[in-house]
């Protein structure tokens, strides 16, 4: 789960999607980073670690890091949160193989609207509310995606 700085997006989804597999019964690791490095090492947001935890997750333990290299060794997927960071996340894949594993978190679950994770860092409440429903739903679709692939498998 990638977004740009790692603190509100990025670290949401990775709690929702790794408790949304936990739910199904996938085995899967998840992680989170940003393709920036301005705020590696701090926990997320207060603001999103609040959201969280009125919703029964918690988020406070995360820390921010920044997209390596090696990320595309290890993960099978990486998805970006907007189009920009998806971008950037595709300019630091060094061959085909690497470029399939990238995805735009509301493309793979099959949302168009929004088409993207909005970023809540210079919002309001309600900007954080409304970005965690889009991350819930959307992972909960993706985990469902995944569940039923691993199935076929």
């Amino acid at each position: 789960m990638v977004c740009l700085g790692n603190i509100c997006r990025s670290p949401l989804a990775e709690e929702i999607f790794r408790e949304k597999t936990k739910e199904l019964g996938i085995d899967v690791e998840v992680d989170s980073a940003g393709t920036a490095n301005y705020h590696i090492g701090s926990a997320p947001d207060k603001r999103m670690i609040d959201t969280a935890k009125n919703r029964g997750y918690n988020i406070s333990r995360l820390r921010a890091r920044q997209l390596k290299p090696t990320d595309f060794e290890y993960f099978d997927f990486i998805f970006a949160m907007d189009s920009n960071n998806y971008l950037d996340i595709l300019k630091l894949a060094k061959n085909v193989d690497q470029s399939a594993k990238v995805y735009q978190f509301q493309d793979f679950a099959n949302v168009s609207e929004p088409d993207y994770v909005p970023d809540p860092y210079y919002g309001a409440q309600a900007d954080f509310d409304y970005t965690f429903q889009v991350v819930e739903n959307s992972a909960e679709r993706i985990a469902k995606k995944i569940k039923g692939e691993k199935r076929n498998d």
